[in-house]
Order: structure tokens, then sequence, then C-alpha cells
């Protein structure tokens, strides 16, 4: 028998992937495509050490899902053979449908569509390269299967893909309150009626790991300068595409030229065949050569736009707790307009970018997480927690971004 191929990963040590099927997932092309995009998009601006990729954050998920399936299997909980390969070989391909800069492009080269239902297409795919073999692992992505909590595994409040990137990103980017203890709360995971629970000797650490994703989401994913770098971004696709359809070619990869010229949404995509292979195609390296051409186009927008990216001439950015007053856009874009010589309308759609980001810690609402006691009862972690109460819990944090064209 082949040994198993070993990693060795900063984060948790030496992950050991099984030959076989596993492995096979490993090395196919699809999967190796994720070694060129950035887990964490532009957060880089910030925290230089944020340049770990999906790649590895898959392969963490993949070393904390066998984690927990020995210890579910070592509290009686039967799980086959065939069903432990198959939701790794699921985690594994979680995010395989992820485009260039993660989540950032995703309502802006496309729309309509997750990159969870691209995941989906490209297991598709591969699972034909293998001969179906990856029939049940699509099956418990999906939710299909009839062992519910292997699903949850993959898709939950408390499930390995959010276990492994909390502590990788706070890891690469030296965040160290968001380190969490996942290898505890992996040991207190148990199973009832088909549904993923804690022990209650874990609740110290869930809510450490509640209160850590907040502070993660603030702090790192939801950063102002984050916000304002990924906004000069897409503002620039969105200048590109408007260009392209109006005439005025830009240079571009081919695949990256396919999605710029189109309007694509999941109807696209299903009656257009080769638009999962141009997407195939895309990784973070179209973007950044692309731009570099056009820092030098003759469009004024465009080429100012790419000059920020590459430059790191961030927008201005201001976060308040109300909504941004009408004048006070006015007010910008009309000094934007003066001091570039362009249209009040292209300063607002261009140069600018009004959003309303909300995000709770925790939805008892969408898919809660349970507390099993010793007497067997169950609670959920909003009514067992000492340390946290449910409207602290589900408080909806709303916070109003206004980012701009910096023009002194």
């Amino acid at each position: 028998m082949k040994e198993a191929k070993i990693i060795n990963d900063p984060v948790f040590g030496f992950i050991k992937i099984p030959c076989g099927l596993l492995y096979g997932i490993v090395e196919h092309p699809l999967f190796q495509r994720l070694n060129r995009i950035n887990q964490l998009g532009l957060a880089s601006v910030v925290y230089p050490g944020a340049r770990h990729t999906r790649f590895q954050h898959s392969l963490g998920a993949f070393h904390l899902m066998s984690e927990a399936v020995i210890s579910l299997q070592q509290k009686g909980i039967f799980i086959f053979d065939t069903e432990a390969e198959a939701v790794e070989a699921a985690i594994l391909m979680h995010d395989i449908g992820h485009g260039p800069f993660s989540h950032v492009l995703e309502n802006t080269l496309i729309h309509g569509i997750s990159h969870e239902d691209i995941s989906l297409m490209m297991m598709e795919e591969i699972n034909s390269h293998f001969n179906g073999a990856l029939n049940l692992a699509i099956s418990i992505f999906k939710g299909n299967y009839p062992k519910d909590f292997l699903h949850q595994l993959i898709s939950s409040q408390l499930d390995m893909d959010r276990l492994d990137y909390l502590r990788r990103d706070s890891f690469y980017t030296g965040v160290t309150e968001g380190n969490i203890g996942s290898a505890r709360i992996i040991k207190m995971l148990n199973v009832v009626d088909d549904k993923l629970v804690v022990d209650q000797k874990g609740i110290y650490s869930l809510e450490n790991y509640l209160t850590t994703r907040r502070l993660m989401y603030w702090q790192v994913y939801l950063h102002r300068t984050c916000v304002a770098y990924e906004k000069v971004l897409v503002n620039l696709l969105t200048r590109a595409k408007d260009l392209i359809r109006t005439g005025h070619d830009v240079f571009a990869s081919p695949a990256l030229h396919y999605f710029l010229s189109h309007d694509i949404d999941k109807a696209w995509f299903e009656s257009h065949p080769e638009t999962l292979s141009y997407y195939e195609e895309l990784d973070d390296s179209d973007i950044w050569s692309a731009m570099k051409a056009w820092k030098h186009d003759s469009d004024k927008i465009l080429s100012t736009l790419a000059t920020d990216m590459l430059d790191r001439h961030i927008f201005k950015v201001e976060v308040t707790e109300t909504p941004v007053e009408e004048s006070r856009i006015e007010e910008l874009a009309k000094g934007i307009a003066d001091h570039m010589d362009i249209s009040i309308d292209d300063a607002k759609h261009y140069m600018m970018s009004i959003n309303t980001i909300s995000k709770d810690m925790y939805n008892v609402d969408d898919d809660s997480i349970s507390i099993l006691y010793k007497n067997d009862e169950i609670r959920d972690i909003s009514e067992a927690s000492e340390l946290l109460n449910v409207q602290l819990l589900s408080k909806k944090i709303r916070k109003y971004y206004l980012c701009y064209q910096r023009i002194k």
C-alpha cells in the first residue's frame, strides 16, 4: 500500500493526505488553481502577512475534518470508511469555485450565482474525471445524504471551514486575539438525533469562538482600509466592463476578457458551457496583469483607478453609524469631477462607493449551536452561556461606509 503524502502546514503542523481519491483531488488542476487565489483578497494592504491561499485553507479544513471524524468515531458515532473519505473529499473541494480575490468580485464579474454553485459545477467535472468516485461526496456537500451531521461538518455555524479560516487568518494577519481553540471544539463535538451538538465542557471554547469571530470580522474582514481598497478594484472592473461595451477595448487575458464582455449570471452559466472553462482559467494574476496595462490606458478613469490599485492610493473612507447625507455625496462628487475633469455622474459611479455593511455574531434562527448536558438535555448556546446573552449574540451591527477618490 502506498504511504500517505505529508504536507507541512505552519498552522496545524504535518497534514496527512491518503494516496488514492483524496490525493487525486489535491493533484487535480482545478484544485491546484487555488494556489493562485489569495484567501483574504486584498487584506494584505493592512496585514502584509495575509498572503495565504485558498489552497492552504482547503488543506487545513481537510485536516480538521479528519480530526473531527476520528473524534466522533471514538464517541461511538458510526461513520463508514466510505463516508469518512467522502466528507473529507467534500471539504477539500468546498471552496474550489472561488474566483479571483475570493469574495470581492462575486457581484462584479458575475452576479446571481454563488461560488458554492460554481464549486458544485467543478465537483461534477472532477467527478467525471474520476468515473463517479465523488458521487457520495457531492451528495453530502449538497445536504442530500441521510446523515445530516456530515453536511453540518461542511456547512453550519460550527463547520470545519470556519474553524480553519479563523485560526489561519489569525495566524497570517498576526491578529493573535483571533486565535481559537479549534482542537478542543472538535474534541467536544457529538451527535444527537443526527444533529451536531457540543458537549457541555466545550461551552467556554464556544464563547471564545463566537467573540473571536466577531472581532475578526470587524478588525480584519471588514477593516475600513480593506473595504476601501476592495471598492477601488470593484469600480476599476466596472469601468473596464463599461468601456468594452461602448467599443473601447481594453487589455485582458482571454478568460478575463470573456467576463468583462458579457453579462454573466446563473442562466448564462447554464446556457453557455464554455463559461465554466473560462472561469476555471481565472485567478488573481489575470487581474493584476490587466491593471498594469490599464494604468497606461487613454481612459482617464480606468488609468487612475489602476494606478490607485498598483500604487496603493486607496480610496479615503468615512465610517458612520447613520446613512451618509446626500449633500455630502454631492459635495464630494463635484470636487472629484472638477479635479479630474470628468462628469459628476462618472465621479459618483466610478470614483466613489457608498455601502451599508452589517454583521451579527450569531443568528439563533439561522443555524443554532446546541449544547449537550450530562443529563442529555440540549440547550442553545444563547441560553446555556453565562457570559453571552441572546440579545448580544443576535445584535446586528450596521455601519455605513463612504469611500471616495483622494484628490489632495
